[in-house]
């Protein structure tokens, strides 16, 4: 554990960590196990799959150190099946099971240092699924990149999940039927922020 680190002082925000798990696959390839590297950027093509077309997803769960001092997730396999889903959705090649579950453990016991006390936080798991291979036509991509990235986090909800209120917009839709709003795409999430920092704005939640 990182005896230095002030583990009160976590929110929900990005606390760079030293490791992440990285693989690739090409066309109908089978997706194979990755490899280790340093944090740090990628490297992507302006035409890549996920940036002209917003072909990617991502899925988010946690691991969390005991009383006991063991690491612990949470069905990691449900946070699999899910990514699963919305590859098919978006057309991408699924991440099987055992792969995906395996990075996470990996990825965490890489950065295990990062894991918070009991009671303290938890580790954030991101994985990101998205198509990296350079396409100019709305088609899928020809390749295919699997992260997994880490970072200590506090509560979402500095201070406790308290009651909030909600305003029910009319004029902005994040989903619609038979879209992609039952899967976690990357491009679901940018359309709400619009409405909320106008609710935000206006005082009204």
């Amino acid at each position: 554990m990182n005896e230095s680190f002030d583990w009160d002082s976590l929110t929900f925000s990005l606390t760079p960590t030293e490791t992440m798990y990285i693989t690739e696959t090409e066309g109908d390839e089978p997706w194979m196990p990755g490899r280790l590297q340093p944090y740090g950027n990628v490297s992507l093509s302006p035409a890549a799959g996920v940036l002209n077309y917003g072909q990617g997803l991502f899925e988010g769960m946690k691991a969390f150190r005991t009383s006991k001092g063991r690491v612990v997730f949470f069905r990691p396999e449900e946070n699999a099946r899910r990514m699963q889903r919305g590859a098919d959705r978006l057309k991408m090649p699924p991440v099987p099971e055992s792969v995906f579950v395996d990075a996470v453990e990996q990825v965490v016991a890489a950065n295990i240092n990062w894991v918070p006390p009991s009671g303290k936080g938890a580790m954030y798991v991101r994985p990101l699924l998205m198509g990296s291979g350079p396409i100019l036509g709305v088609a899928p991509a020809p390749s295919y990149t699997f992260l997994i990235y880490v970072t200590p986090v506090g509560p979402y909800f500095k201070g406790g999940v308290n009651a909030i209120d909600l305003l029910i917009s009319e004029r902005h839709h994040r989903a619609a039927p038979g879209g992609s709003g039952g899967v976690k795409a990357i491009g679901n999430y940018a359309p709400g922020m619009k409405p909320s920092k106008e609710a935000k704005a206006d005082g009204l939640c």
